[in-house]
């Protein structure tokens, strides 16, 4: 599945119908209790990614070799696309905090011939980012959205040299794939400014970097991961810019699939452990609530070579649950994950019960420590958990 079926190829275009509602409204999208009261009659997910008018789009039909910088770039012969960047960081006198600043391109119409611009602002691109920052010592966590569409500089992308940005909101570098990226982020008092730098290399998801999200051809992606990239830079959360460094995990997606009638929604899990080995497992949730036969994993080795995982090798079970007091939506908190084939045994645990953004969709995602043992002997790590569709 992509990350997440990462807001799986239509779901980019529901959070533009609500950043557009946003844009037009001029009110926040983010953290705070008028942006909170503004954005609780959020889009079901669910509701929002059926499937639309796929013609005259690329779609992603059979394995391809990733190819850079191009690949770091945009496609805008595919419906939509994401640049997904989560990580977590640390201070010298051991504080945490987590983050997460993603990208989303929609094209509003399929590619054609070039015609002359009626209008300066005239645009067959808009772009959505997300921005939160998890402040643990805190107990603070802050989400924000912006939108912007790709006229007059205004949000973009480029393979070379690598940028991709909405207003000032940006993750830029100069090394082939997005393998060295700076990223910046700043809004009301909490700001990111980090450099990310990949340990290992790309990992192709899927077969060979196609990533099936259904039996349907074309129902799929292409996907691939930088997941252990060292981080060095600043964070501010209501006071002065802090020094920080850490693990970032990078997901890079785009197609023209839809989410199939019969999925409500997924549990990603992204983690990095303590001896070397990164591992990646989604669960993708039928309505009956069973997990999808396409939902899957990779477990990626300490020298960057990449195991996938099926849907029957590793097992995510719910130890606890989280009630939000601002939507209502009860979600698992806390998990317990085993990958008999690694010999890993983990347990996960939220570094705040509440990382629920509202940002026009509604969706939890937060940064997670990690206990439990690898072979029978102890092993630790950190990482990040996706729970998208619930109350739904």
């Amino acid at each position: 599945m992509s990350r997440r079926a990462r807001l799986l190829a239509g779901a980019a275009v529901a959070l533009v119908a609500v950043g557009v509602w946003a844009a037009v409204t001029r009110r926040p999208i983010g953290d705070g209790a008028d942006a909170r009261d503004a954005v609780q009659a959020s889009l079901a997910v669910s509701a929002a990614l059926g499937a639309g008018d796929l013609a005259g789009y690329a779609r992603a039909l059979a394995p391809r070799p990733f190819v850079f910088p191009a690949d770091a770039g945009p496609h805008p012969d595919f419906r939509t696309e994401w640049w997904y960047y989560t990580g977590n960081l640390q201070t010298a006198d051991g504080g945490h905090f987590g983050f997460q600043l993603t990208f989303f391109r929609t094209a509003l119409a399929p590619p054609g011939p070039a015609v002359p611009r009626a209008s300066a602002w005239a645009a067959r691109q808009l772009y959505l980012a997300h921005f939160a920052l998890t402040d643990t010592a805190g107990r603070r966590f802050h989400a924000w959205s912006r939108l912007g569409r790709e006229a007059l500089g205004l949000a973009g992308a480029r393979a070379e040299p690598f940028r991709v940005w909405v207003d000032d909101w940006s993750a830029e570098g100069e090394r082939a794939g997005g393998a060295t990226v700076r990223l910046r982020a700043a809004e009301a008092d909490a700001a990111i400014d980090l450099v990310l730098r990949s340990e290992k290399p790309v990992v192709p998801q899927g077969d060979g970097g196609l990533s099936r999200k259904g039996p349907e051809p074309g129902n799929a992606s292409y996907y691939y991961s930088l997941t252990r990239m060292s981080v060095r830079g600043t964070v501010r959360a209501g006071g002065e810019p802090i020094a920080v460094s850490g693990l970032a995990w990078m997901d890079r997606e785009w197609s023209t699939s839809a989410l199939g009638p019969e999925l409500v929604g997924w549990d990603w899990v992204a983690l990095q452990l303590d001896d070397g080995r990164d591992l990646m497992v989604y669960r993708l949730r039928r309505r009956d609530g069973t997990a999808d036969p396409h939902s899957a994993g990779a477990v990626i080795a300490a020298d960057g070579t990449a195991r996938p995982l099926g849907p029957d090798e590793a097992a995510l079970a719910t130890l606890g649950h989280w009630t939000s007091p601002r939507s209502g939506v009860r979600y698992p908190s806390r998990w317990r994950l085993a990958v008999p084939a690694a010999g890993l045994d983990l347990d996960l645990v939220p570094r705040l019960p509440d990382q629920e953004l509202l940002v026009g969709t509604r969706y939890w995602e937060g940064a997670v420590r990690v206990e439990g043992t690898a072979a029978g002997r102890p092993v630790a790590g950190r990482g990040y958990v996706e729970l998208v569709g619930y109350g739904e």
